[in-house]
């Protein structure tokens, strides 16, 4: 289970203070929570309306999303793009997937959101972009490889998001305790080393890392 590197006070302050989120995200995590056995792995309304921010400054109209789950941040780009953008979403999981389907074929917003299931790597290969907005949320072994692919599919002004940078703070241990562990540590100092990107990590939940091409 994920640790609060933020206290559940500081944080319910913060939600209650940003963009609040829709009934449909809200009914959506609602039954995640209730039926997954991993909903932590949502990723909430406070991450939610970030993502929802990030969208509208970028003025997105295609993003790729990276790691689906229940659907809950598809729907939070869906919702912050104009009624002619895309989500391309990648997927492995048939439960999460099914559940998620559910929930895009409730309102006009899921037409938006294309799922494609198998591994994200071959659909990533298979896709031309551009993207204005890349969200990386899966498995963190491949981190390396879904940002060094996104780079290729980033549109000029788009922006990376890539989650769980902070791992429940064990990026700070060193050795690393796992193979997960060093991927996202491996991660962030190709990122922060990498001369063509400017990037800053927010701690915002489990960390997020914001990148972009330099100008």
């Amino acid at each position: 289970m994920m640790n609060k590197l933020v206290s559940a006070d500081i944080e319910a302050y913060a939600q209650a203070h940003s963009m609040p989120e829709s009934d449909l995200c809200r009914a959506l995590r609602e039954e995640t929570q209730r039926r997954m056995e991993a909903p932590q792995m949502i990723v909430g309304p406070l991450e939610g309306a970030f993502l929802k921010m990030m969208t509208q400054l970028v003025q997105a109209t295609s993003v790729l999303e990276i790691g689906m789950f229940t659907g809950y941040s598809a729907l939070c780009f869906a919702e912050a793009m104009p009624a002619g953008g895309t989500v391309i979403t990648c997927e492995v999981d048939e439960a999460s997937a099914a559940l998620a389907r559910q929930y895009f074929a409730r309102s006009p917003i899921g037409k938006k959101i294309e799922v494609r299931m198998g591994l994200a790597l071959e659909t990533m290969q298979d896709l031309k972009g551009p993207f204005d907005l890349i969200f990386i949320d899966a498995d963190k072994i491949n981190y390396v490889n879904y940002f060094r692919r996104s780079l290729d599919l980033l549109s000029p002004q788009g922006v990376i998001l890539i989650d769980n940078v902070l791992w429940d703070g064990d990026v700070l241990k060193q050795p690393p305790p796992d193979e997960k562990t060093a991927a996202i540590q491996e991660l962030n100092r190709t990122v922060s080393s990498d001369p063509l990107v400017s990037a800053v990590l927010v701690t915002i939940r489990d960390g997020v890392l914001v990148v972009r091409r330099k100008t």
